[in-house]
């Protein structure tokens, strides 16, 4: 058995040997890992541009909503007294023309049936003959442009609406040049009223935030007064 172990060792290294040369020549295999960065949780990510903060205190809240149902009034009112004014010019008439007209405090169709004859005369009929005089009354204090009332009988009165000439829409326009500023003025004064009350600091979110609702508004009367001029056919 001693004969046999030097030659079973010399083997065993001869071997060895072997695979260490070919285990060195090849090429090692390393192991390829791709890292991505993690995105950047920075407080700029949520940042609100000032514009875009809504209002947080109560007091401020509850002083827009009364400022914004200010502007609103202002501009329905702008708003109705344009469609009327379209609607003349069109041709179209209407009892919707009349429909702003108040009698004691109470609206005219209360009062009375308003109705449409031969497409260019309003037919007031009251329902009560004791009521006519105070309904006359009114529909006179109203000043609508162009159209006088006439008496027909004890609960009738007819009101003749004229075709309007190129003048006369010119001078409608006009008229709607001076109630857009009017408008205009009534926002700028609610605005002021409410900026004034809240005492705020320049460059806060409550300056900033009360200055875009007058903006937005503004920026809708002269829309409105833009789109009726458009309608009656004046471009100036």
């Amino acid at each position: 058995m001693s004969l046999f172990r030097p030659v079973a060792n010399a083997c065993f290294r001869r071997a060895l040997s072997v695979s260490l040369s070919r285990s060195l020549s090849r090429p090692a295999l390393v192991s390829q890992h791709r890292y991505y960065a993690k995105k950047a949780t920075s407080t700029a990510e949520k940042f609100v541009p000032g514009s875009q903060q809504p209002l947080t205190d109560p007091v401020a809240q509850a002083e827009y909503a009364k400022c914004e149902e200010k502007m609103k009034a202002a501009i329905d009112w702008f708003r109705k007294d344009c469609a009327q004014g379209t609607t003349r010019a069109t041709g179209r008439i209407t009892p919707a023309l009349l429909k702003d007209v108040r009698v004691d405090g109470e609206p005219l169709q209360n009062m009375a049936t308003i109705g449409v004859r031969d497409g260019s005369i309003l037919v007031v009929t009251v329902f009560e003959e004791s009521t006519l005089k105070d309904v006359e009354g009114a529909l006179y204090e109203a000043k609508l442009p162009g159209i006088t009332p006439q008496r027909v009988d004890a609960r009738t009165i007819r009101l003749p609406v004229p075709k309007p000439t190129v003048d006369a829409k010119t001078e409608m326009a006009t008229g709607a040049g001076r109630k857009a500023e009017e408008a205009r003025v009534q926002c700028r004064k609610f605005h002021q009223i409410s900026v004034k009350k809240g005492k705020y600091e320049k460059r806060s979110i409550e300056l900033e935030t009360f200055q875009k609702l007058l903006d937005k508004y503004v920026a809708e009367i002269d829309k409105l007064l833009v789109d009726t001029k458009k309608t009656l056919g004046i471009a100036r």
